[in-house]
């Protein structure tokens, strides 16, 4: 026999219980269709509320760059740019990927549209000539003195004479080549034209353009934006950023940490594991990066030269446990 329960001291009218239980049930779906409803419209309030921002922050400095006629106001849309990113890694679990591929390409666009208007601005390096003197060691008339790289001896440290903005290493073949935390604290670090070399970049850069290597070893700590890597070929690089971009590599290793997806077009032989350097300082480098050091999509890989849903790109793998180089740690050198 049913239960029932009384709910009338005075009319003696019981209820079966049933009916409380499917009326309890029916208030509970109510509540939870109330909570849905509203987390829904917290989470479109939040989504409405970062493109709004993302925007209106992006007009500001596209609006810097195009106004600009000297080099601090292009530092200030650097440092924009740079803030601009940070909005982005704290609202991505709001966006979708596509939103978020948007967002990306348009500060991809601002870092590009700031490099060249800063290309614009810095003043023009001159070529000077001076004579040299028959066995005195001077330089001739028809000899061109332009910046060259310099050495420090007992460590092969290059420097490659690049502009006061950017600094990085280019044409050079079989050295070592070091950049100190200092140097390259939220600069721009471009590595260009190298061969056979081994490149080591302590401290958080802000971008890090990587185009023209040739079996080379890069090792950089946390990238504050992105990473360029173009025209690459039996390469290792290991690196640290929220972005990186791959364009027509071949035959190269990356060992990653990256906090949105990585993206590869016109590559073959690309191949992937996560990042395993380590140095003194990079807990440090890492926070003033503003990368999150425990989220890692470093297998999350879109290849857009490869649209076949649900089947794997052939142009890029992970490598094999068992086949991955381990790095160490290491200590930065001193000044």
């Amino acid at each position: 026999m049913e239960a029932s329960v009384e709910i009338g001291a005075s009319d003696g009218v019981k209820i079966p219980e049933r009916f409380l239980r499917r009326d309890q049930a029916r208030l509970e779906e109510l509540e939870r269709r109330r909570n849905e409803k509203e987390s829904q419209s917290v989470s479109e309030e939040n989504v409405n509320y970062i493109t709004t921002t993302f925007s209106a922050e992006k007009a500001a400095i596209e609006g810097l760059i195009s106004s600009c006629e000297e080099t601090n106001t292009l530092e200030d849309a650097t440092l924009k740019t740079q803030q601009l990113q940070k909005f982005l890694n704290d609202s991505t679990m709001f966006l979708t990927q596509y939103e978020l591929r948007q967002a990306q390409e348009s500060l991809q666009k601002l870092q590009v549209s700031i490099a060249d208007r800063r290309a614009e601005v810095m003043p023009k390096k001159k070529f000077a000539f001076r004579s040299r003197t028959a066995g005195t060691g001077q330089q001739s008339a028809a000899a061109p003195v332009q910046d060259k790289p310099t050495s420090c001896v007992g460590s092969a440290v290059v420097d490659a004479g690049v502009g006061a903005q950017q600094c990085g290493f280019s044409n050079v073949d079989g050295q070592v080549l070091i950049k100190r935390a200092e140097e390259i604290q939220q600069r721009d670090v471009l590595l260009s034209h190298l061969t056979n070399c081994k490149v080591r970049l302590f401290g958080s850069p802000n971008t890090l353009h990587i185009k023209n290597l040739r079996d080379c070893q890069i090792l950089c700590g946390p990238v504050s934006s992105s990473v360029f890597v173009d025209e690459c070929t039996g390469c290792t690089l290991v690196l640290a950023c929220q972005q990186l971009r791959t364009h027509n590599t071949t035959a190269t290793q990356v060992y990653l940490h990256v906090t949105s997806r990585a993206i590869i077009e016109d590559c073959q032989g690309v191949s992937f594991a996560p990042f395993n350097w380590t140095y003194e300082g990079m807990h440090n480098d890492f926070r003033v990066s503003g990368l999150n050091p425990e989220r890692n999509n470093w297998s999350q890989v879109d290849d857009f030269n490869w649209l076949a849903s649900g089947t794997p790109s052939p142009n890029w793998t992970v490598i094999p446990e068992s086949e991955r180089m381990s790095f160490g740690d290491a200590t930065e050198p001193s000044s």
